[in-house]
């Protein structure tokens, strides 16, 4: 139980992809101009972060050497593939939205680096539960930085209203130069907050 805590804590605090390890960049910042996208994407890499890290745990004894990237590849985009396709049946508001970016989730830095760094070296559970947390850390990261560039690029949060009519949005928000100034101030925030904390103990 403690290993489960620690690894959930480490995907979402101390080693968060987005706020520490700063990978998965391009469709953070591209899906991040509403909170709907920002959950929608953050749990389609979750499930596939989840999915193929057990597949290749279970598997790493079978790969060899010389072909594993290749090999997590095609894993991974199997998964991609069932998240594109149900998204595309049952939310193609959300598809269409998110666009090309559901595919290309086959070659964010996040998930092959957890299948080399982590399910390639160990067991089905830990690997299962470092997608997971992984996961849930990227989730809840996109999840802050849409609700941040929403509220005050749009006044609303998750399409719905929140300043009323008199409200002016700061159109530069959801504009690609306002994500990567928002992020930026909440990568150093992040940063202050987690230092302060470590010093203070």
């Amino acid at each position: 139980m403690s290993s489960f805590v620690k690894q959930l804590k480490e995907g979402i605090l101390t080693n968060n992809p987005i706020f520490v390890q700063l990978i998965g960049m391009c469709p953070t910042l591209a899906t991040s101009t509403s909170l709907k996208n920002g959950i929608g994407m953050g749990l389609a890499v979750t499930f596939v972060l989840m999915c193929s890290n057990l597949v290749i745990s279970l598997l790493r004894k079978f790969i060899p050497s010389k072909v594993r990237i290749a090999a997590y590849i095609v894993i991974i985009a199997g998964f991609v593939t069932i998240v594109d396709l149900s998204l595309q049946a049952y939310l193609p508001e959300l598809s269409s939205s998110l666009g090309m970016f559901i595919p290309l989730i086959v070659v964010n830095c996040i998930i092959l680096a957890r299948a080399e760094a982590f399910a390639s070296k160990n067991g089905p559970l830990p690997s299962l539960i470092d997608g997971l947390s992984m996961g849930l850390g990227f989730t809840v990261a996109i999840s802050i930085l849409s609700t941040v560039r929403e509220l005050l690029g749009s006044g609303t949060i998750y399409g719905l209203p929140v300043f009323g009519d008199g409200y002016t949005p700061i159109i530069m928000l959801i504009l690609p130069a306002g994500g990567f100034l928002t992020l930026g101030l909440l990568i150093a925030l992040f940063q202050h907050l987690t230092r302060n904390k470590e010093e203070s103990k």
